[in-house]
């Protein structure tokens, strides 16, 4: 069994330390008040037991917290308060070096908890570990002067979740929709440097991957662009290759039909089209940004979202492209094909391309052969979301959606002074989200006892708490000047302020917005009434909580002015940080807290036997309470010989869900050239990765691709979400 120490690296249990720490404090007391050594040793093996019970990994604290326990279970309270004492003692001591030792810890690489912090991070890079030392400081800052202390005491307690706290010192928000329209047509500046209106398609997607690297350098959530906004750079390069091929035929003194000049121009356009959307791959997934990963960037494709018929067409071709290359993969350093994580691509199912007879079908059947293989893309429905928002626009990276544009019936404006602004038209490009707060709400069902009174007190007085700290991640922003971030607020990302001017006036009026989270309503939902969320006579009170705390949201957003939205969090290390809280707090509870995770927002327990289209048309109701974001998933098999069931559930899709993806497995391993599914196993305690043919445990020689949170993950999870994926059920 692994225990996790404080600074984050990971030693084997070794029980004779806990029998030598109760046997110090033991030793401090009066012979009268002693316990016996037989006793000492039944405490011992009471935490051990405790601890294999977890299914996980302790912690040090969680350790001494069960000795504490055991110590007073005996009756030993002299002892205990000896205990309890030295251990507040050295904690004291702690306080003054905390921060220190993590921040050597990461250096060293043995923090195993940061080292599994994000599944696309390589923490032993230099760029990620200073990344993390910047954050250890920027967390120890706002945790110390920034943060009010009750809403810091429950981040620690796994009450809420105040995300991405390492960021909070800084002016920083969190995701966006680039408007990358704006900048490619009117031009933007990056570093200083003027960058006009491109002459070509590749050039065009030479700068949206500069301005990809520096929105990503500049926020820390996803960011998402649309291909839209390169399609007219398809024809500006078919004129101009058109010019030299007429050249060049004047040059030699032929006489080609116009019909043979089109082919010529077309081949050669392709050529160009499959150089730019390379050029887009590769440059994404190479590059690191100042934070130590690759850009978390979303590629939008939605045919309707074209403004022509002509140029609907050139966005086809360059959808075609995209889908093509990512069926073939990148490059691993082995050189096989491999599934990269990023860009993460998003597939809009509309009229013209969801029937046989549609138009295009063929990107439709192009997409099912691609996902069967990479995972991407992912699909909206523009069906169901014209019917729940109105409208159909890309979320901002995996899945925080902004609220429906309102510009226009409050009379606001062109705010961000954008050069593409139209009046009277619907405004999504160059908005964004300013952070996230998160409720745990199998806490709140276990705070309450089971009794639905109390439930509904606690639920409003946590609501509050998130609303306060929501508010913190809002004041936070305000007063910032455009300066901070030039190629977001000055340069046309997200808008075209004066230098000195500050973004205040994007924080309200519903430009941007800002979200409550929630995690857990399977385990909320089933302690409260004993049933899976799923049986129809608890169905009802799970959609009560939703509707509560889309209600919370309606009020606040009355009162301020500023967009609160309800978001279906993409737990990725905090379900495995909420779990170990719960267990910490409420104990081991079967079918609740004996897990090394809590399931993601409202999704089905994964581990729940549900076929496909079961779970998406049940979910669909859930997605449509939580406006600020919210992904479902069907888990299947190797689908690649099987494309016509594919297609199957993305019709099902674009007839019952607004958003929704299929997770199937990509791996490699580089010791053996094995290409199926690399199993996760348990070993000391701790669950691995390891390669079912040749044995390799070594993470670092093998590629492995799983869905997370939204995004694909390629490089480490923590203990919870391993167990997480370990245990997922198979839909299809």
């Amino acid at each position: 069994m692994i225990v996790i120490k404080r600074n984050g690296s990971e030693v084997g249990f070794d029980i004779t330390k806990i029998i030598a720490a109760i046997t110090k404090a033991n030793d401090t007391v009066d012979e009268s008040s002693r316990m016996t050594p037989i006793q000492i040793q039944r405490i011992a093996q009471s935490v051990e037991l405790s601890c294999q019970k977890m299914n996980r990994s302790p912690s040090v604290e969680e350790i001494q917290d069960l000795v504490e326990h055991q110590i007073m279970a005996h009756g030993a309270f002299e002892v205990a308060k000896n205990y309890i004492t030295y251990r507040y003692t050295r904690s004291l001591v702690r306080k003054s070096n905390t921060t220190d030792d993590k921040i050597l810890s990461l250096i060293e690489c043995c923090n195993e908890e940061a080292k599994q912090e994000n599944s696309n991070k390589n923490p032993v890079v230099n760029s990620t570990q200073r990344d993390y030392m910047a954050g250890e400081v920027s967390r120890d800052l706002s945790e110390r002067i920034l943060l009010p202390a009750d809403i810091v005491e429950a981040h620690r307690e796994g009450i809420i979740h105040f995300h991405d706290s390492d960021y909070f010192a800084q002016h920083m928000h969190n995701c966006d929709l680039v408007n990358l329209e704006d900048m490619l047509q009117n031009g933007t500046v990056i570093t200083g440097t003027l960058i006009e209106r491109p002459h070509s398609f590749s050039t065009a997607c030479n700068i949206a991957t500069q301005i990809i690297a520096q929105v990503a350098s500049n926020q820390y959530g996803g960011q998402s662009i649309s291909l839209t906004h390169l399609a007219p750079f398809v024809d500006v390069s078919r004129q101009k290759l058109r010019g030299v091929v007429l050249s060049e035929m004047e040059a030699i003194g032929a006489r080609p039909t116009e019909e043979q000049i089109d082919k010529i121009v077309e081949d050669r356009l392709r050529e160009e089209v499959r150089r730019g959307v390379q050029t887009i791959q590769y440059q994404v997934v190479t590059l690191l940004t100042t934070n130590g990963q690759a850009p978390f960037v979303t590629v939008y494709m939605y045919l309707n979202e074209a403004r022509s018929e002509r140029e609907k067409q050139d966005l086809a071709l360059i959808i075609e492209e995209t889908l093509l290359q990512r069926y073939q993969g990148v490059k691993n350093e082995d050189g096989v094909w491999v599934t990269p994580a990023f860009p993460k691509l998003i597939y809009v199912l509309e009229e013209d391309n969801i029937h046989e007879d549609s138009p295009y079908w063929y990107l439709t059947k192009l997409a099912a052969k691609c996902t069967a293989r990479r995972m991407v893309p992912d699909y909206i429905s523009e069906k169901k979301m014209l019917e729940l928002k109105g409208d159909v626009y890309t979320c901002m990276g995996c899945r925080s959606f902004l609220t429906p544009d309102r510009f226009t019936d409050a009379g606001i404006g062109n705010i961000a002074n954008a050069g593409n602004y139209e009046p009277g038209k619907h405004k999504y490009y160059g908005r964004f989200n300013q952070g996230v707060v998160t409720i745990n709400l199998p806490d709140v069902a276990l705070s309450s006892g089971g009794n639905l009174d109390r439930f509904w007190k606690i639920f409003d007085e946590r609501l509050e708490l998130c609303h306060r700290a929501l508010r913190c991640r809002h004041d936070r922003l305000k007063g910032t000047p455009s300066d901070v971030a030039p190629i977001l607020w000055q340069y046309g990302a997200l808008a075209r302020l004066k230098k000195g001017e500050v973004i205040d006036k994007l924080l309200y009026n519903g430009y941007s917005t800002i979200s409550l989270g929630y995690a857990g309503l399977y385990e909320c939902v089933k302690y409260m009434t004993g049933k899976s969320h799923t049986d129809p006579s608890a169905t009802p009170f799970a959609l009560q909580v939703m509707q509560r705390m889309n209600d919370k949201c309606a009020q606040w957003k009355a009162a301020e002015n500023i967009d609160y939205s309800l978001y279906g969090t993409p737990l990725e290390s905090t379900t495995y940080k909420f779990a170990k809280c719960l267990q910490r707090r409420f104990g081991v509870i079967e079918g609740i807290t004996d897990k090394g995770y809590i399931t993601n927002s409202y999704h089905v327990h994964v581990q729940e036997e549900i076929n496909a289209f079961d779970k998406l048309k049940f979910e669909a109701q859930f997605q449509a309470l939580s406006p600020g974001g919210a992904i479902s998933y069907v888990e299947v098999p190797d689908m690649q010989n099987n494309l016509e069931a594919v297609l199957q559930v993305m019709k099902f899709i674009y007839d019952n869900i607004i958003y929704a993806e299929l997770n199937t497995k990509s791996d490699y391993c580089q010791e053996c050239g094995w290409d199926g599914e690399i199993q996760i196993v348990e070993e000391n305690g701790k669950l691995i990765w390891r390669c079912p043919k040749c044995g390799n445990t070594d993470q670092s020689k093998m590629n492995v691709a799983r869905r997370t949170c939204g995004y694909i993950g390629t490089q480490y999870w923590n203990q919870g979400r391993t167990q997480e994926i370990r245990d997922r059920v198979l839909h299809l």
